[in-house]
């Protein structure tokens, strides 16, 4: 039977209890992490979530009822315990913060009684994620989630006052907007009382931030829920949260040097981490041409060279085609790996084929130099040499080579690079290594709609200096004042100085293949706005779950998120989403599409 707790207040969470409070009584409470029955001593570690407390149970110091109450513990049960600090009888646990103390119980009520639990509390769990995410709450009880979410309130709280004190003013937007759908796929809310229209779950706040500038509230920060009805992959949520500002009658400089402070308190603050700063910064194109990626990792080397000169003239025709076809021919030096078994390498070119190669080409260097390569027939002994210094190949090493459209060369190589240093053990999760990736391109060309799309969204600045290439048409060259801040090759934040002048607002527009109508149609309240005095402004979003993350050293967004969806987007412990009654249904004049049946 579960017992009241009435008239008993905990004194302090389990792991709080210090060597000051020997000899003094204390009520803990928490849940049973284990019990060792020893004949006349009862062992139990008591769990919160401040961590464990072990309390012994022996006849003498507590009642023959209560001794009897301690025989009958489980993991689990939810306790309350009154007794006396001692120190510890036994060894001392070193891994433990009270591990040199010992509670002697003298009263024991059992709050709760538990069933067995369908998998053990316990950290690094290496239970299922189904069963684990079915079970969250009991999965939430493990120490190292509590960490991460601890962590997580903590740079929440840190981000508020940072920047309040840097002058911001947290503002609430809307969860029910307009749909405006230019970047992933909007949530749609449809409304009872305007039967037949919706409402559209905000992707981010951007548009109500630029109008808050508008509005003249100059510095705008929120920690922000938002919502993108896209595929997922492995660290992508349907819901997520930003770290969301907007900054007032700023440049580049301005927005960057804010958040490089920022960064470093909250490293600092909850790391105990120094970043050195100013961050560097590197450009968008310079990013592609030296790591394949614009969210490169900069711990390790492995950099990209450009060998298209080297081989323009040789007889090998996947390289010559490329070549011709106005690509590029790059590779990459795994330094070290020359003697890789050729089964490995095989795996490689898969991986590669994955991101749009059509192969890869290879030349291993063994440590006494010869050569073994996939293509070697095709070239003369002196273009393999050029090839090879070109490289700066050693003895030992391995060349690997992509040769395609640009495009495809950088994804293949940018993501064969990480590759590699994850099997060559390169990437150290204690270090932090920021990088500022700047001018982005404006627009990029997609296929499928063919014609020019933003790679942000449609109200990035371009650069000054790139605004006679509007009239010269060479559109794919115009650089954007857009940044991003990259760590350890996670895009963790991103922005952009916005567009504050009409004609260069309208001009872009035109690029996009907007007419004017159907720019007012999805964005006539802020181009409306902008008619009334519209200061310069710029802003950036940390990708909050992603950047604690990092912080927390994990390798999913699911660890530092309480209530996750998975990749189907469903929620395995509320088993969500879920069909609704008709009567909701007819409320909404709303029906949903009947699977047809055939007769037989």
């Amino acid at each position: 039977m579960a017992e009241s707790m009435k008239g008993l207040h905990r004194t302090c969470r389990c792991a709080e209890v210090t060597k000051d409070m020997v000899g003094s009584k204390v009520t803990l409470m928490g849940w049973v992490q284990k019990a060792r029955n020893k004949g006349g001593l009862v062992f139990v570690d008591l769990r919160d979530r401040s961590g464990i407390m072990q309390v012994i149970f022996e006849n003498g110091s507590i009642d023959q009822e209560g001794f009897e109450k301690a025989g009958k513990l489980r993991s689990e049960f939810v306790i309350a315990v009154t007794g006396t600090v001692e120190n510890r009888g036994g060894a001392v646990n070193e891994n433990l913060a009270t591990g040199a103390l010992e509670l002697r119980a003298e009263s024991l009520r059992i709050l709760a009684e538990s069933e067995v639990p369908p998998f053990p509390i316990e950290e690094n769990s290496k239970t299922k994620d189904e069963i684990r995410l079915k079970y969250r709450y009991l999965d939430l009880r493990r120490p190292d989630l509590q960490r991460n979410l601890m962590m997580k309130s903590k740079v929440m709280m840190l981000t508020r006052k940072f920047f309040t004190d840097e002058g911001f003013l947290e503002v609430e937007t809307p969860m029910l907007g307009k749909s405006t759908p230019e970047g992933a796929r909007d949530y749609l809310v449809p409304s009872r009382i305007h039967p037949g229209s919706f409402y559209g779950l905000p992707q981010s706040p951007q548009l109500y931030k630029q109008l808050l500038m508008c509005s003249g509230y100059d510095r705008y920060i929120q920690i922000a829920r938002c919502f993108r009805d896209e595929d997922l992959r492995a660290d992508r949520q349907p819901e997520f949260t930003q770290i969301d500002m907007e900054l007032s009658f700023v440049d580049v400089d301005d927005v960057i040097d804010v958040n490089e402070r920022f960064l470093a308190y909250l490293f600092k603050e909850v790391l105990d981490v120094d970043v050195k700063l100013p961050i560097q910064r590197i450009t968008w194109q310079e990013a592609m041409d030296r790591f394949g990626s614009d969210k490169p990792d900069m711990r390790f080397g492995m950099e990209l060279h450009d060998v298209s000169e080297v081989v323009k003239d040789c007889g090998f025709v996947v390289f010559k085609n490329a070549l011709e076809a106005g690509g590029s021919v790059r590779g990459i030096n795994a330094e070290g790996q020359g003697s890789m078994p050729r089964k490995k390498i095989d795996k490689l070119v898969d991986f590669a084929k994955t991101y749009g190669a059509k192969g890869l080409a290879y030349i291993a260097i063994a440590e006494d130099g010869t050569r073994k390569s996939s293509f070697a027939k095709f070239m003369t002994e002196e273009e393999m040499d050029a090839l090879v210094r070109a490289m700066e190949g050693k003895p030992g090493d391995l060349l690997l080579f992509a040769a395609d459209k640009n495009k495809v060369v950088y994804d293949v190589l940018g993501a064969l690079r990480v590759e590699l240093a994850k099997q060559m053990d390169l990437l150290d999760k204690n270090e932090y290594r920021f990088v500022w990736v700047t001018e982005f391109p404006l627009l990029e060309w997609s296929e499928e709609e063919n014609r020019y799309t933003a790679m942000h969204h449609p109200f990035t600045m371009l650069m000054e200096e790139d605004i006679p290439l509007i009239e010269s048409g060479d559109l794919g060259k115009i650089r954007a004042k857009a940044y991003d801040i990259v760590l350890n090759g996670n895009e963790i934040g991103g922005g952009s100085v916005r567009i504050h002048q009409n004609d260069i607002q309208e001009k872009m527009f035109e690029m996009l293949g907007f007419t004017k109508d159907a720019a007012y149609k999805q964005f006539g309240f802020l181009l409306n706005a902008f008619k009334y005095g519209v200061p310069p402004h710029a802003g950036l979003a940390y990708g909050l779950d992603r950047l604690v993350m990092l912080m927390a050293k994990v390798d999913s967004i699911r660890d530092v998120i309480a209530f996750p969806k998975v990749k189907d987007a469903s929620c395995l412990m509320t088993e969500s989403p879920s069909v609704v009654s008709e009567q909701q249904l007819e409320e909404l004049g709303l029906e949903t599409a009947k699977e047809e049946t055939t007769e037989e």
